[in-house]
This record gives structure tokens, sequence and C-alpha cells, in this order.
């Protein structure tokens, strides 16, 4: 597994990332099973680990803490995000205070049994929410010795934008795969500006293969119809990626990976997985090299789809 630096905050990461959410924390899914994959991407070479503290109703974070214990940790960069919450009932409470922030950054320190994290990353504020007295907190943080890097998370080009502009955030996370080509203007600047990227979504959620194609068991039920209820446009346009699945030379899972990763701005993908077929099967992306015809067929349905 390659390593690259995370912008100019010191850290290297894997250039693949686990991310430890959505169906791999909740309770539903076995324990054992959840730890394994963590455990098997260990072995396997990934250094960077990325969850949140309202994913998965609130047990993912714990789940990564249990799966973390008694392992040399030393080498891994442990993300996690604050600004959200599970707020019960399938909500998700939001709060960005300075001090919500910095206790929210203290419980993700205790959920992960971790003395300091490799990351701390603002989950979707709001520009007017980045204010001094925040940015003060985050660096109060850092130099308390508590948080390594400062980020944030957004799916909003003009928050990242913003950012870029914020001596006090080190890394962005931004939706970067196949079906989203816009975000490569904003990587660049972002890159330009000394800030880490990590490219979260990068298999576009599974949407370019074909959703029936995907049921195989309880966990995927329960993405196909997230993906129906809210991402029905990103499924009718992954359809015509399709023939990334057909590819003599990798499986669609790599081509997207290889796709993101071949962006210089981007320092790590991060992606997720229940199974150690599909794991191992991204984790192999590494290094892989997307062949000149697949390049110019993907930009040709880019710009088709504008």
């Amino acid at each position: 597994m390659r390593r690259r630096a995370l912008g100019r905050t010191g850290l290297m990461v894997s250039e693949l990332g686990f991310g430890c959410a959505s169906w791999w924390g909740r309770p539903a899914f076995d324990e054992r099973m959840a730890l394994g994959l963590v455990h098997e991407a260990i072995d396997l070479g990934v250094t960077l680990f990325d969850t949140g503290a309202s994913y998965s109703a609130g047990q993912a974070e714990p789940r990564l803490g249990r799966a973390l214990k008694g392992r040399d940790t030393s080498g891994l960069v442990i993300a996690t995000k604050a600004g959200t919450y599970h707020a019960g009932r399938g909500r998700i409470g939001r709060d960005m205070s300075p001090a919500a922030i910095a206790a929210s950054a203290e419980r993700s320190l205790r959920h992960l049994g971790q003395d300091a994290l490799g990351l701390l990353q603002l989950h979707g504020p709001a520009i007017a929410e980045l204010t001094d007295d925040l940015l003060e907190v985050l660096a109060g943080l850092k130099a308390r010795g508590l948080v390594r890097a400062v980020g944030l998370n957004s799916f909003d080009p003009a928050v990242i934008d913003h950012a870029l502009g914020l001596r006090g955030i080190d890394v962005v996370m931004v939706d970067y795969n196949v079906l989203r080509p816009e975000r490569e203007p904003l990587i660049a600047r972002a890159a330009a500006a000394g800030k880490g990227v990590l490219a979260g979504m990068p298999l576009a959620m599974g949407h370019t293969r074909p959703l029936l194609s995907r049921l195989r068991g309880p966990r995927d039920l329960w993405y196909a119809a997230r993906a129906l209820a809210r991402h029905r446009d990103a499924l009718s346009r992954g359809a015509r990626f399709g023939f990334l699945h057909r590819l003599p030379e990798m499986t669609g899972s790599q081509a997207a990976l290889a796709y993101v990763l071949a962006n210089p701005g981007v320092d790590a993908a991060v992606f997720g997985a229940t199974r150690p077929a599909h794991l191992r099967e991204n984790l192999a992306a590494a290094g892989l090299a997307l062949p000149d015809g697949v390049k110019a067929r993907i930009r040709a349905v880019q710009r088709a789809d504008r």
C-alpha cells in the first residue's frame, strides 16, 4: 500500500482509507466481522480510518474503538467528525458551537480509546459557523496535543472554497468520484493552498452498478433502500458508467478508485466495505492505472452528462 503526504499536516496516510460508518457500525452487522475488517485492513497496509460521532446512530466510533483495542495504533491516522450527533429515533442533531466541538472531540477520544486524534473534521458546517471562536478552539485542541490536524467535510463547494482561505483548516474532504468531475477544479485549488484532500464516496456509493445486481443480503437491502430514497438521480447517472464493470483489466470498483487516485490533488480515497472480499478487491486498486481508452470513455460520458 502506497502512502501519501496529507497536505502540509506532516501526516502520511495510505492512499486508500477505510470508512467506518453506515452498515459497518450498526448492531445488526456482526461485531466480529466488523472488527475483522478493520484488522484485515491494517494487516494489508491501511493506515487511515475515518468515522464520525453521528455515524451508524452513534455506534461507529465505539465499534472502531473496540477494533483498535490492543492494536499498535502509533502508525495509524484515526479521523473522526464533530458537529453532528445522533439525536435518537433516527435523527441527526447539529451543534457547531465551539464548546460542543471541544466536548465532541474529547468524547471521541474516549470512544476510540486514543490519546490523540489524527484528524478532527467539522461535519458539514455552514460558512457562518466557521467563526474565529471556533477556529480558536480547534487550534487549542491541537496545542494541547489532542488533535494532530483539523479539517472539514462538506458537500457544498462554497464551504470548501471558503475553508481554503482559513489557516486553521488543514484538510478538506469532498465527494469526488466519476459522477463528480466538477469537483476537480476545487481539488486543484485545495492542493495549491497546501490543504490535504480526502476523497469521500470514491465509489459513487456503488451507483455505477445496477441496483438489483447488488442485492445479496440484508446489508444490501439497507443500502438499496437508502439509494432509492435519497439518490435516484445518482442511480440514473451512474448507469451510464456500467461499462466500468465489464473491463478485462480490473473490476468496476478498482477502476472507480483508480480514477480518483489518478487526481494529483487527492491524498487518499476513503471507502467502506462490509465484506472481506470487497475490502481486498478495493485495496488491490492501490497503484493501478486506468488504461487510456477507459479514461477517455469516462470523460466522454462526463461531458455528455453536463
